[in-house]
Order: structure tokens, then C-alpha cells, then sequence
């Protein structure tokens, strides 16, 4: 593999002596020089450099500086540092910057090549653990998406072409499809996999808070901002921001997010100058934004810059065929995650949830199974182990009998009223009534088992110990 070197050093004759040294002594490697730390920032921009060979005494930007500003831009580049006898300790300081070695003049050009070839093999061992790193992420990020049918091929394979490029990408489907896997996998798949993935709620974090979450703020800009802060803009630079639910936002941050799409810059609150960003923008929405546009809500200007490329994550009612291979994935997961032996659907309950019609989704099918794996007595699941009534299956004969006379929707009633009290009771039963944890072990809101127990006219106080 053959490798560039760049020497960074204000004294012509150096660079000209070290440049024919390493020539000389080593076959596979390429050397590019630079006079000052400017020019070498922008060679390491322009170019793929390995090594990186600098002075710390320069005019200008000195070596410490831009050993600070190349671990910024690649903290892979390997960098030696030399210096004079009598800087020797701020060399030192720079080994715990991140510098590889470093070398004193006048050189003893034996040590000189070693620690050379020494680096040279480092950043090749460096290399290979990150792409290693990046070929088990790739597969990781592939296996999140579970099925078989030719939908989940298409949006695996368009997620593939789009993250080797770096556009802007609106991710649109309903709750629950996996919009935030989808981002997720982009940047995994992307050349930005090694820097920060920032999520951002939007719909979670009120008006007036979320534009100083966005892009920072400066001391003094507002009351309690008693320091200046960085925005997520910033925290994500060299990775991806994921602005989740981007339909909800106000047409005031809407216009700020236009400037950043265009200039690819921020201005932080109370600060009067703006700074450049380096961080790719993936958004989604479960709404309709040509709609909004339609009745003003969403800026036109603010769609077409986020829709570059759009991606549109499947319901499972487009995808029944792949609800079996997502519930048995859900099924291996949970068992050794909750501490139970591996268990196994009946036949009945995989024809029940492909029949069923799921609202929520992938999210809603994975807390069903939740539920399933912790309240199930056996080694196979069967129908009646869910928290919800089984559709179409046949009740056993006795439940049947005891609603024979009843029309259909008192019957139904009847059932679904019975069913609930004693999902309830072997709840809060399990939990010693504590409706907090019954609600995490049920995978529903507090609030909504509250509910149910008030019209169950359920107490929880007779449940604890």
C-alpha cells in the first residue's frame, strides 16, 4: 500500500534534504512539501496524507497548532514532530495532542528513517482497524433492516447509492417505520461513519429552545445564558444531523434552516458573525409537506432544499410478508435480553400478526412482542399471551358459551371487558402494585393503564406487598 508523506518545515533547504532522504530510503511512498502550516492544512484538505512530518518552530501557524488542526480534520494522520533541543518539552506536551514521535535537530538520520518507517506502519495499522470497523458497521447497519420483500431490497439498496454521496436526503413514511433507522444506517454506510451522528426531536423540544439547541448561543444572549454554548450544528461537524419530524418546526426557524442548506453556515444567538459547517442533513416527517406548503405551513424554498433525494420507509401493510421475519427477529432479541429461555410462535399467532392491522408499525409490533416474551408461561407463544384481543381466531369453546345470546357487539364487549381485567390484575399482580413498572412491563403509557384501571375500576393498592 503505498503511502504519502507530507514535510511541513518555513526552511527551504530542510524540506529539500529530508524530501531526497526519504525518497532514497523508502520505494512505496509518495512526498509532497509544504512552507508554512497553511499550505500544508490545505494539502491534507486536497489530498489523502498518511504522515505528516513538521517543525514546531514555523513562522505563522507553528507545528503544535497544526498538529491541533490536522486531529481535527483526520485524527488518523500519524504526525512527527521535530524540534530543537531546546523545545524538547513543548514536543512533549504534543505527544499527549496526539503526535506520533518526535525527532531533534540535528538529526541523526538513522533515527530520523526509523521513526519514519515506524509511522508509516502505524498509520497502515490504523487504517485497517478503521475500515475493518467500517465493514462490521456496514453489516450491522444492513442486518437493522429485517425482510425479504422487494420493498426492504429497494430502500436497502437506495440507502446504499445515497450514502456514498453526501446530499441532503427527506425521509417520509408514517410512525413507527423506521425513519430514524433509515438515517441512521445512511451514516453508518456514509464516509462520515467515524464522526458524530446528532439526532435532533424536533416536535420534543419547544419553539424558543430548539433554535439555541440548533446553533448556539453566545454569553450573555438571553437570560441564563450565562455561557456561550455550542449548537448540534457544530457538534455534528465532519457527521450528520438528523432533523426527525421536520414538518412540525415554525416558519421562523424554518427560514434560519434554508440559510444553513444554502450557505452552510450558522449564526449563533447574540453572536454577530457566522461560522462555516461541516455536517450532512438528513430530515424526516410522517407528514405531508406538499400539503402544508399548499395552506403556508412549510416553505417551498425549505422543501426542495431538503428533498434532494427522498426516501420512503414502508408501512407493514405494504410489507405483510416480511411481519413473520420481523417478529421472529424481535423474538431472538427479547428472549436473552429479558433473561428467559428462547421461545417460539404457535402457527395461529404468526397468521394473527399478519392479519392484524398495525397502526404503529414496526414500533407497535416490537412492544406487542415485548409483552409477549415477558408474560408468555411457555416455551411457545400462542394468541391468547398477547395484550390484545386475537382478531379472527376462534375463542375457546367455554369463553364462546358464556356469550352465545348476545349479539356480536355485546359479545365482542363482553370478551375484550373480561380480557382486560385479568391482563390487569396479573399485572399489577407481577408488578405488587407498582403502576409505573406495570406500564413498562405492558410497553403502554402510564397514563393509559391508569385509565384503564379507573374504567375497570381497578385498585392498586390491594396488589402490594
Amino acid at each position: 500500500m503505498r503511502q504519502s508523506i507530507l514535510i511541513v518545515d518555513d526552511m527551504p533547504d530542510m524540506r529539500r534534504m529530508l524530501e531526497k532522504l526519504i525518497l532514497r530510503s523508502f520505494s512505496n511512498v509518495d512526498v509532497r512539501t509544504a512552507a508554512s502550516g497553511e499550505d500544508a492544512l490545505k494539502i491534507i484538505h486536497e489530498n489523502n496524507i498518511g504522515v505528516v512530518l513538521a517543525d514546531v518552530r514555523m513562522r505563522g501557524m507553528d507545528g503544535i497548532e497544526l498538529l491541533k488542526r490536522i486531529k481535527k480534520i483526520n485524527e488518523s494522520v500519524t504526525v512527527i514532530l521535530m524540534t530543537a533541543y531546546g523545545s524538547i518539552e513543548s514536543a512533549v506536551d504534543a505527544l499527549k495532542l496526539g503526535a506520533y514521535d518526535y525527532i531533534t535537530k540535528p538529526f541523526d538520520e538513522e533515527r530520523l528513517l526509523h521513526v519514519v518507517m515506524k509511522a508509516i506502519e502505524h498509520y497502515t495499522l490504523v487504517q485497517r482497524n478503521l475500515d475493518l470497523e467500517r465493514r462490521i458497521k456496514e453489516k450491522e447497519a444492513i442486518e437493522g433492516f429485517v425482510g425479504e420483500s422487494a420493498r426492504i431490497k429497494r430502500l436497502v439498496e437506495t440507502i446504499q447509492l445515497v450514502a456514498n454521496t453526501d446530499v441532503t436526503v427527506l425521509i417520509t413514511g408514517e410512525t413507527g417505520t423506521g425513519k430514524d433507522l433509515t438515517a441512521r444506517m445512511i451514516h453508518a454506510l456514509s464516509s462520515r461513519a467515524n464522526k458524530p451522528f446528532v439526532a435532533v426531536n424536533c416536535p420534543a423540544i419547544p419553539e424558543n429552545i430548539l433554535e439555541s439547541e440548533l446553533f448556539g448561543y453566545k454569553k450573555g444572549a438571553f437570560t441564563g445564558a450565562i455561557h456561550d454554548k455550542e449548537g448540534l450544528f457544530q457538534t455534528a461537524g465532519g457527521g450528520t444531523i438528523f432533523l426527525d419530524e421536520i414538518g412540525d418546526i415554525s416558519p421562523v426557524l424554518q427560514a434560519k434552516l434554508l440559510r444553513v442548506l444554502q450557505e452552510k453556515e450558522i449564526k449563533p444567538l447574540g453572536d454577530t458573525h457566522t461560522y462555516k459547517v461541516d455536517a450532512r442533513i438528513i430530515a424526516s416527517t410522517n407528514q405531508n409537506l406538499e400539503e402544508k406548503i399548499k395552506t403556508g405551513q412549510f416553505r417551498e424554498d425549505l422543501y426542495y432544499r431538503l428533498n434532494v433525494v427522498s426516501i420512503q420507509t414502508p408501512s407493514l401493510r405494504e410489507i405483510p410478508e416480511d411481519i413473520p421475519l420481523i417478529a421472529n427477529h424481535f423474538l431472538l432479541q427479547y428472549c436473552p435480553e429479558f433473561g428467559v429461555s428462547q421461545k417460539r410462535f404457535s402457527e395461529d399467532v404468526l397468521k394473527m400478526l399478519v392479519a392484524r392491522k398495525w397502526n404503529g408499525n414496526v414500533r407497535e409490533i416490537q412492544n406487542e412482542i415485548k409483552r409477549a416474551v415477558i408474560f408468555s408461561k411457555g416455551d411457545v407463544i400462542a394468541p391468547d399471551e398477547f395484550g390484545f384481543e386475537p382478531l379472527n381466531l376462534p375463542c375457546p369453546d367455554e369463553v364462546i358459551s358464556t356469550v352465545s345470546g348476545l349479539e356480536y357487539k355485546d359479545a365482542r364487549k363482553s370478551i375484550l371487558e373480561r380480557f382486560n381485567v385479568q391482563y390487569i390484575t396479573q399485572l399489577l399482580n407481577d408488578s405488587e402494585g407498582n403502576v409505573t413498572l406495570a406500564a413498562k412491563k405492558a410497553g403502554i403509557e402510564r397514563q393509559s393503564l391508569q385509565h384503564l384501571m379507573r374504567k375497570y375500576d381497578i385498585n392498586s393498592n390491594k396488589f402490594r406487598k
